[in-house]
């Protein structure tokens, strides 16, 4: 099994990274194969809507989420590593997720596993997580929980190795992860994915 890893810091090796690597251990120790990629320190532009992932099956700007989808594609989980900057997780990882999921609902991405991890100093950590599970959700993705909120509290990487319980969290959450990404692989050999109704867009205003 497959796990991609995003680090949406800036900081390669940061409290959010700390977090992540947690739950890599894990992983690994499970026999998971599982990928750490910063995107945080890159110059990532924001989606225009301009509707050409509708026909292309990928963004316009051929940049790392480009790069990025074929892994996403491939893999059995995602998980998304967020610092907090004023109760939501920063604008580069935003402006990513944003171009990457719009791009995925293009796709057939049910039934992949979807996790959040969000590090913070102090405060704003529960609104960034709630912001970041609604990627997961809008694409089919069942989201996977731990023993408390995902996320762990640190103002850099020597802080949050001393969270003990946030730590916890994380190890828990991959062991969690682990486990609904096999059985829902399980669950696909013997029954198939559920059938997928073509899908009607309403709008409020006509």
């Amino acid at each position: 099994m497959k796990v991609l890893m995003i680090n949406g810091s800036p900081h390669e090796a940061g409290s959010t990274f700390t977090a992540l690597s947690e739950m890599k251990k894990i992983f690994d120790a499970e026999g998971v194969e599982a990928e750490i990629v910063q995107v945080g320190h890159l110059d990532i532009p924001g989606c225009k809507a301009c509707g050409y992932c509708y026909k292309a099956g990928k963004c316009k700007y051929d940049d790392i989420v480009n790069e990025i989808l074929p892994k996403v594609e491939e893999a059995d989980g995602l998980v998304v590593g967020a610092p907090v900057y004023f109760a939501s997780s920063n604008a580069t990882l935003n402006a990513f997720m944003d171009r990457l999921f719009y791009v995925m609902l293009r796709k057939d991405v049910r039934m992949k596993v979807g996790a959040c991890v969000v590090s913070a100093r102090r405060g704003g950590l529960t609104s960034s997580f709630d912001q970041l599970n609604k990627y997961f959700t809008i694409a089919g993705m069942p989201v996977a929980s731990s023993q408390y909120w995902n996320g762990i509290h640190g103002n850099n990487a020597e802080d949050a190795k001393q969270d003990a319980e946030g730590l916890q969290t994380m190890r828990t959450l991959a062991n969690n992860m682990t486990f609904l990404m096999r059985s829902i692989q399980l669950g696909k050999e013997k029954f198939g994915l559920p059938e997928l109704e073509k899908k009607t867009y309403t709008n409020f205003i006509r």
